[in-house]
């Protein structure tokens, strides 16, 4: 569960977890995040199984803090964009 801000950005890693501690985590950096941050990239993995990425990703998209949920080049990474920077 490591966590790092570059700006804007809050990196979560939620590797290990099961999807109950998962949402929780997440809902919890979701909430407190500050203003200028406008990406939270949660880093989930893929090779132990995809059941953390799919809950990232359709759970996710329908909440209101979210803008939309953007997948990356990287399979083990999903991107929740909180606001435009455009």
């Amino acid at each position: 569960m490591a966590t790092s801000k570059l700006s804007g950005i809050i990196e979560l890693d939620i590797h290990g977890m099961n999807k109950y501690q998962a949402k929780v985590y997440l809902d919890s950096r979701l909430k407190q995040a500050a203003a200028d941050v406008y990406i939270i990239r949660v880093v989930h993995g893929y090779r132990g199984g995809t059941e953390l990425r799919e809950m990232v990703r359709k759970e996710y998209k329908h909440n209101p803090k979210v803008k939309r949920v953007q997948k990356c080049m990287n399979p083990g990474v999903t991107e929740l964009i909180l606001r435009e920077l455009f």
